[in-house]
């Protein structure tokens, strides 16, 4: 697989054939909004809470970027599911600490803008989809969204990404799937999807084979500008 790195906006180095995008798709946390200041405190207090172990902040971030499932027994749990792992039961607590990463709503707004398909998938059970994610009001411009419930199977197994495709119609050779972990890669890499790699937020990219590398957000967006067909 090329890898392509692609730090300027309006810039590219390409190999092979130009491919155009019909379809962008994304994860959520840590692609398009910022969750590590509230991911990292509502781990804290769960391990304060249902542990007594006072952890600094510092000590915790090795979490970032990695499964519920691979994070926990890295702090010595084993009994709780990943769904209230880290992003889970406290989230609600540090819900101000989120924000849109700068951007992104231009991104969104310029797909829509050129009848492109756009959507999420992301490993978020609905209801925290709908009140973690709703109100940031971006949701319009998301029409397809595959949650945690959809699927039997989640990230990195591709069923997520290829129930996106069966629901919004797309196809997956014109489709690009934009994250900031292994897991997001993998996803994409099983369901036959090129991936755009997030590098924003991304804590280990030197272990991510990406087709695509993205400085900003910024760069997304003139991606999109001259990999469209319109």
């Amino acid at each position: 697989m090329d890898f392509i790195h692609y730090p300027i906006p309006g810039q590219a180095v390409t190999k092979g054939a130009r491919r155009m995008y019909e379809t962008y798709i994304f994860d959520i946390d840590g692609t398009l909004t910022d969750t590590e200041a509230a991911a990292l405190r509502s781990l804290q207090k769960m391990m304060k809470v249902r542990f007594n172990q006072n952890i600094p902040l510092d000590e915790l971030a090795f979490v970032l970027g990695i499964p519920g499932v691979v994070a926990l027994p890295g702090l010595g749990i084993m009994e709780l599911e990943p769904e209230n792992g880290p992003c889970s039961t406290y989230m609600q607590d540090y819900r101000r600490a989120i924000h849109v990463f700068d951007g992104i709503q231009k991104l969104l707004s310029t797909l829509q803008e050129r009848s492109l398909t756009s959507g999420v998938v992301t490993s978020k059970s609905y209801q925290k989809f709908r009140t973690g994610f709703g109100s940031f009001g971006l949701n319009p411009n998301l029409p397809h969204i595959v949650c945690a419930d959809d699927t039997k199977l989640h990230k990195p197994n591709p069923e997520p990404l290829l129930k996106f495709l069966q629901i919004s119609g797309a196809r997956a050779e014109s489709s690009i799937y934009i994250g900031d972990t292994r897991c997001d890669y993998e996803c994409a890499r099983n369901a036959g999807i090129d991936f755009g790699l997030a590098l924003w937020s991304c804590k280990q990219p030197h272990l991510i084979p990406a087709k695509y590398t993205f400085e900003h957000p910024q760069d997304v967006l003139a991606f999109v500008k001259s990999r469209s067909f319109n």
